[in-house]
């Protein structure tokens, strides 16, 4: 396997795109290895590393199905859920807390916080 050519930051040629340009543009990699690469060097830890793709073999992003929504907007909803007192957070409930805010901090348990 031959090894990738290396770009600098900023200075890869047309042509080529990251995952995140591609989207932007309304496609996808469609399978496609990796072509290239580009780094951005950083002081104390290794290069920041980007994955580059070909534009002219990307394909166009599949369009959003009515099951595929429904499907996004159950998984979602699932996040809201609190598994404590199984109501509607009304908003993503924090993997920190793995529960809502009033289930996470009852009134009383404050220890001293000020409100």
């Amino acid at each position: 396997m031959a090894a990738l050519p290396v770009f600098r930051w900023r200075l890869a040629p047309d042509g080529y795109a990251t995952r995140r340009q591609l989207r932007a543009r309304g496609l996808r990699p469609g399978g496609q290895p990796v072509v290239a690469q580009l780094e951005r060097p950083r002081r104390r830890r290794g290069p920041l590393v980007a994955y580059l793709y070909r534009v002219d073999l990307a394909k166009p992003v599949r369009p959003m199905t009515p099951a595929r929504r429904a499907a996004l907007d159950r998984a979602n909803r699932a996040r809201r859920l609190c598994p404590q007192c199984r109501r509607d957070a009304g908003y993503v409930i924090p993997a920190a807390l793995g529960t809502c805010v009033p289930c996470a901090f009852p009134e009383g348990a404050t220890d001293g916080v000020a409100a």
